[in-house]
């Protein structure tokens, strides 16, 4: 007889499958741009929800090209961001380490209490010059979010991008202790990534966490075990054995999200009684095609698209038609 063999079961994608450090996303890597004036690569927003809009085929290659097609949006409630501080780094051996940070005094009351701000504002060096790469650190204003049920802002650091570093610098320069507008990062049509904490489900088991199929109804014991848990050498339990564990709330970046409308007035998406579990729009909003990680009310990080090298250019998309019909189940 031939031995015995078990593939693996369950799906390794994104493993290990632990909780995420911070409900804040992280991006670990900015893409470089050829505009030659200097812009923010990120930006950052609360989920709100989703509806359905109908829009315009712009695929030159689909079998609807020019006809309206009923597509999936979420909405995002982005209110201004808070330019805190002006952060330098400098290239070394052993990568980016930074060199200059300057920070503003005229910031959100309530950011002391996520962390501690200088009594005075910093006075900005006179020689930068041997700085590689300039950065950006903002704050939200969830204080201005009915919908969002704290006051604290979260901290986020952006790149600046574009032109020489002398010019980036000045841009970063003239944007301290200033509030920056989602339409200053992006306009509709643009292609972004999009990264959030998922929703969190706690322990479960294999099926739930690996899918996994149940054992044979001839398995009195345990039907929802991982059984066998592996052979007898080595004698542990192998990392690739999809045991039971935290499921959910891990960072998650989706690729290549289309930007349909950007807007200021939250009448004109919100639907009636508001989004489930979130409420009403009240600040300037952002409208993605198709579905993001994590549910209501959290924080949603946007940046330049690393990965869309070529594509379909959509200027302007053209929306004739947002669903605001109640989501309320009735």
């Amino acid at each position: 007889m031939g031995a015995a063999h078990q593939p693996k079961r369950g799906s390794h994608g994104f493993s290990p499958r632990v909780r995420a450090a911070s409900q804040v996303p992280r991006f670990s890597s900015w893409p470089e741009t050829h505009s030659e004036q200097p812009r923010l690569q990120g930006f950052a927003g609360y989920k709100a929800g989703m509806t359905h809009a109908l829009v315009v085929d712009y695929r030159p290659n689909s079998i609807t090209t020019g006809q309206e097609v009923q597509v999936p949006v979420t909405i995002l409630e982005t209110p201004p961001l808070r330019v805190c501080a002006v952060r330098t780094y400098r290239e070394t051996a052993y990568g980016l380490q930074t060199a200059t940070e300057v920070w503003s005094t005229d910031v959100s009351a309530h950011l002391k209490e996520r962390l501690p701000v200088p009594k005075e504002a910093d006075a900005w060096p006179d020689n930068l010059g041997d700085a590689d790469d300039v950065r950006v650190l903002a704050h939200t204003w969830p204080e201005k979010v009915t919908g969002i049920p704290k006051k604290v802002p979260e901290v986020i650091e952006v790149r600046v991008a574009g032109g020489a570093v002398q010019a980036r610098l000045d841009f970063a320069k003239g944007l301290l202790g200033k509030d920056v507008q989602v339409g200053q990062f992006c306009k509709a049509g643009d292609m972004l990534d999009v990264a959030a904490v998922t929703k969190g489900f706690g322990f479960q088991g294999s099926p739930v966490r690996w899918g996994v199929k149940l054992q044979s109804h001839k398995n009195s014991k345990n039907r929802r075990d991982t059984s066998p848990l592996g052979p007898f050498n080595p004698g542990y339990v192998r990392p690739t054995v999809p045991m039971p564990g935290q499921t959910g709330y891990h960072q998650r970046t989706e690729y290549n999200k289309r930007v349909l409308q950007i807007g200021d007035d939250g009448a004109a998406i919100t639907p009636a009684g508001g989004f489930v579990g979130y409420g009403v729009v009240r600040n300037p909003w952002v409208m993605l095609h198709g579905s993001i990680p994590g549910p209501a009310k959290r924080i949603i990080r946007l940046r330049d698209a690393t990965r869309y090298t070529r594509g379909v250019k959509a200027e302007n998309p053209q929306l004739p038609y947002v669903s605001n019909l109640s989501k309320q189940g009735v």
